[in-house]
């Protein structure tokens, strides 16, 4: 199995961003992989366009609050990457944050964070920027909370199993996490559970991992909530699952479970369309 060797990691001016770069740090000393760290954020002029009809101090305005913006990411980032020869700061894209999503083409897995919308500094993003790079790129994605410490990952895994091809790309991506765990589990929602789950077991009985397997029951509602509390119950430290979503007059769609999950998770969660 391949384990991945190129992470591009997400930093904006948030303090939050700390612990995306200890995560990617942790990464890529267990995975001797190399992180590229991509500030990434919308610049002030398109937050507030007004400022192009206003005098050209207004302009000199926004470009300073781009700049405090990078500086905070790069004082973030060097604070909490703590000298790590594996992790690599690059400029802010020109494009950003479009091109992120095209950036994420080159790169084995993706290193983001769960959208705060308490956060003073959301309006950096397009509300849809995780669903977007998710989609777009196609890369399998680590979400980190917007709350609470990140410890090591990776020891106590659920996957939230569907027959789906997102599904099944997000449990190819983790293989390098459940061959090393301590515990797996998957669970299930709606009429073949079962059947989906004994071939989940037996797929990942031949790569050489144990598997635990829960079946939810028929009832397929409120999933995303009921993994989340799965989650709880075995006090996982990583959630593993498939992103649902498609594109609607321009605008991302996400799936019930998909959008539960980015508004509610409490632990970090791989995801992949």
């Amino acid at each position: 199995m391949q384990t991945p060797k190129t992470i591009l990691l997400h930093l904006d001016s948030s303090p939050r961003s700390a612990e995306r770069v200890k995560l990617a740090r942790q990464l890529a000393e267990a995975f001797e992989a190399e992180v590229t760290a991509q500030p990434c954020t919308l610049s002030a002029l398109l937050r507030y366009p007004y400022a192009l009809e206003a005098a050209a101090e207004a302009v000199a305005i926004m470009q300073s609050l781009d700049r405090d913006s990078r500086d905070k990411a790069h004082a973030t980032f060097t604070s909490a990457a703590a000298g790590s020869p594996r992790l690599h700061w690059t400029e802010p894209m020109a494009d950003a944050p479009w091109a992120f999503a095209r950036r994420a083409l080159y790169a084995d897995l993706l290193i983001l964070g769960q959208p705060d919308p308490d956060d003073p500094n959301a309006g950096e993003l397009p509300s849809d920027f995780v669903s977007s790079v998710l989609v777009e790129s196609g890369r399998p994605a680590l979400l980190v909370p917007y709350a609470g410490p990140v410890g090591t990952i990776g020891r106590r895994v659920l996957i939230g199993w569907k027959e789906t091809a997102e599904a099944a790309r997000a449990v190819s991506a983790a293989l390098p996490w459940l061959a090393r765990a301590q515990a797996v589990q998957a669970i299930s929602y709606g009429e073949d559970a079962d059947a989906s789950l004994g071939s989940l077991r037996a797929y990942l009985k031949a790569q050489g991992v144990e598997t635990e397997v829960h079946s939810g029951g028929p009832d397929e509602g409120e999933a995303g909530e009921r993994l989340l509390s799965a989650a709880a119950d075995m006090s996982a430290d990583l959630l593993v699952m498939g992103c649902y979503g498609h594109s609607r007059a321009r605008e991302w769609v996400l799936g019930g479970a998909t959008r539960s999950l980015l508004r509610s998770m409490t632990l970090p969660v791989l995801m992949s369309h």
